[in-house]
């Protein structure tokens, strides 16, 4: 089966010709992993937009913690054995 482009949403796609197919912003090679471990890690917002040049913005890390929340709360009762 041939995977082909999602959109997870306004700003996230994931392409199996982008980053091995990875969730990334759209338009960028930006991993969302990438700018979800630097939230977590305590980075301001502003910070993180400067470091990627502006590729991103609030809204778009917004939009990929909220959802890394969602894919949580679905996914939670599978990681519970």
């Amino acid at each position: 089966m041939i995977m082909k482009r999602k959109t997870l949403g306004r700003y996230i796609v994931i392409d199996p010709d982008i980053c091995h197919g990875k969730p990334v912003f759209r338009g960028t090679r930006i991993l969302v992993s990438d700018v979800l471990e630097q939230v977590a890690n305590g980075m301001d917002w502003n910070s993180i937009i400067k470091k990627w040049r502006s590729r991103l913005d609030k809204d778009a890390i917004s939009e990929a913690i909220r959802l890394a929340s969602e894919a949580l709360i679905t996914h939670s009762p599978d990681l519970v054995a």
